[in-house]
């Protein structure tokens, strides 16, 4: 089980004191967000994609890039690239640059998104967003897998005897999840592909999301991947703690009530009975994630929302010391246990390329 966090990259009004953060500090503070992650021993470090206010980060690659070169082990990841918005081709570009920048230690989660104002930012229509799903990563995944590329389709300009540059380190492309809330299409998408699905399982009740896994470990195993429990998902969630969970409740709950996403709606109570946000103690954030499986399945990758609504980078770094102290030790103990022997770990760069290294290695051998 790989276990990381993932940013949403809002800049947030500080409920307690009134402080808002400039772009610089946040995303100063995301660098010190990844490398603590490093540090404690968690796996993955993800930020998304955002054009709009109150966001600031608009080239998470960018940034990954500088996050690469002050790390040695985490995998750096996207929370959401916006398949939809962007050209194809710059996403090949840039995600294969950062491979050979961080040594391989590179994947990405591509959405769709969900602010409607930036789809004529980048000249398209929203009205086409699944048309323009589909496409884009048909031809992303060509201009990955095959050196010279000839392309034609309805969204973009035609390519000719197109070679992407840089190629993908040792061959073999980043490993891609498709990220979606709502939507069944892209679940069907990523099974046609063999890809990973991660559902940022954090704003609705767990039927809803049961619903869409379900349908993408179907899918995954009639389109002869494998076994629909050894489909690759990944799931969000979040957590707030303290020592003494009355003292998380009290000290959270002015950022929950505030926060843009979900303040000002639900109580804190009604949203943790009902999604996967735990305000408590270690102990129950442990119960909490170790409950997931009993509803989606056994999977791969846990990334988990901290530095939202306004907290401040000393608090965010105080719950990532103590999730190291006395939570991450125990998931990735009590997962690993739990794990049926054919179910596989995520993908990584180094296991994909020794699969490849392996399949041509027995088309040599005939």
């Amino acid at each position: 089980m790989e276990i990381g966090v993932f940013s949403v990259s809002d800049i947030t009004r500080d409920p307690t004191n009134g402080s808002t953060p400039t772009e610089a500090e946040r995303i100063k503070a995301s660098i010190a967000i990844a490398k603590k992650v490093e540090e404690i021993g968690m796996d993955v470090y993800a930020i998304g994609e955002h054009h709009n206010e109150p966001f600031f980060s608009s080239s998470p690659t960018t940034l990954l890039g500088y996050i690469a070169a002050q790390t040695e082990r985490i995998t750096l990841s996207t929370a959401t690239t916006l398949i939809t918005t962007n050209d194809p081709v710059k996403i090949a570009e840039d995600f294969a640059m950062l491979q050979h920048v961080a040594d391989g230690r590179v994947d990405l989660v591509l959405g769709r998104g969900n602010t409607a104002p930036v789809y004529p930012w980048f000249g398209k229509n929203i009205q086409d967003s699944l048309e323009l799903t589909v496409e884009n990563y048909a031809l992303l995944r060509k201009l990955w897998d095959q050196d010279v590329v000839n392309w034609q389709g309805k969204h973009r300009t035609p390519l000719q005897n197109f070679t992407s540059t840089p190629r993908p380190l040792d061959g073999v492309a980043p490993f891609v999840w498709h990220g979606s809330i709502r939507t069944p299409q892209v679940a069907e998408l990523a099974a046609y592909y063999g890809d990973g699905f991660f559902a940022n399982n954090i704003f609705w009740p767990k039927e809803h999301y049961m619903q869409l896994i379900g349908l993408y470990r179907e899918r995954y195993e009639h389109y002869g991947h494998g076994r629909a429990d050894q489909a690759i998902v990944g799931l969000g969630g979040q957590f707030f703690m303290r020592r003494n969970s009355q003292d998380a409740v009290n000290e959270f709950r002015p950022y929950f009530d505030n926060a843009p996403v979900y303040g000002h709606g639900p109580s804190m109570e009604d949203f943790t009975a009902q999604t996967p946000l735990t305000v408590g103690s270690p102990q129950q954030v442990i119960e909490k994630t170790l409950s997931f499986a009993d509803y989606f399945g056994d999977y791969q990758r846990q990334l988990f929302l901290i530095d939202h609504a306004g907290l401040p980078l000393k608090t965010v770094l105080e719950q990532l010391d103590l999730f190291g102290e006395e939570v991450l030790p125990v998931l990735k103990r009590e997962f690993a246990a739990r794990k049926p022997a054919h179910v596989p770990d995520a993908p990584t760069h180094a296991s994909r390329k020794a699969a490849r290294e392996a399949e041509a290695g027995a088309v040599a051998n005939g």
